[in-house]
């Protein structure tokens, strides 16, 4: 069993059960107790459940308003796997001496990690991108610099923003908190929007980064209509209205 898959496997039985025993879960899981406790302070950290004397209790009745912002940490393990084939497909769309913008999402980062070492350009707001890139002898590598969001561990506000003034890309690639069909896209909260935002207006071409799980969701902050992406690319859990809705508004979808 995957680390991913064994997280979401510990939060479901949480969630199911009101709380459970390390002993349990190292039984279910079958791996060491010492193991599911180190799993247990990141779920915890991450927001996912709390930890109680041996064991765990399900934090999903909390008020909405008491649950902690998605830290990084959290968005990589999250439907890992499809984010994993939407970034190997995306990476096709990448050329050699393109230059191109990648956000600090958890799918672009593994976008990142797919990337052949080949000449490129990529200019990026995230300290994640930016360190897996770096062993890359012949991709040049643009950070943006800015007010550091510690739990996304992105670069946002003016100086950010600022900064992308000074760039045009080939093509911009990006993730979001929601894609909705009539209420476009959004973020959790307006820092990511607005850099976003001027993202979508400094690249020839536009290309969403989406799970199936984005959609349907209306987050905090709009970032663009639809209309402003050129492509999508998502996994086959993509309902077939939402897929022909897409293609009523010209939107070129690519599906794994």
């Amino acid at each position: 069993m995957l680390v991913a898959e064994r997280y979401e496997k510990i939060v479901g039985l949480v969630n199911e059960r009101g709380s459970i025993r390390v002993t349990e879960l190292s039984e279910l899981c079958q791996v060491t107790e010492e193991t599911i406790r180190r799993d247990l302070d990141r779920l915890e950290q991450a927001g996912r459940l709390r930890r109680s004397h041996g064991g765990a209790v399900s934090v999903k009745d909390l008020p909405q308003q008491q649950q902690p912002e998605i830290p990084y940490a959290e968005r990589e393990i999250a439907h890992a796997e499809e984010k994993r084939r939407i970034a190997e497909e995306a990476v096709k769309l990448v050329r050699p001496n393109d230059r191109i913008l990648l956000d600090a999402s958890s799918t672009a980062w593994y976008l990142a990690s797919y990337l052949p070492d080949m000449p490129l350009t990529v200019l990026t707001n995230s300290i994640k991108v930016a360190v897996e890139l770096s062993g890359k002898e012949r991709i040049e590598v643009i950070s943006t610099g800015g007010l550091l969001a510690q739990r996304s561990l992105s670069y946002v506000g003016p100086l950010a923003e600022r900064s992308l003034d000074a760039y045009h890309v080939d093509k911009a690639f990006f993730s979001c908190k929601g894609v909705h069909l009539e209420r476009g896209i959004s973020e959790a909260n307006e820092l990511q929007a607005r850099i976003k935002q001027k993202m979508l207006g400094m690249a020839d071409e536009v290309v969403l980064l989406a799970d199936a799980s984005k959609f349907g969701v209306q987050a905090f902050t709009q970032v663009a209509e639809l209309g402003d992406v050129d492509a999508i690319v998502t996994d086959k859990r993509v309902s077939p209205e939402t897929l022909a809705a897409l293609a009523e508004r010209s939107i070129a979808v690519r599906t794994v």
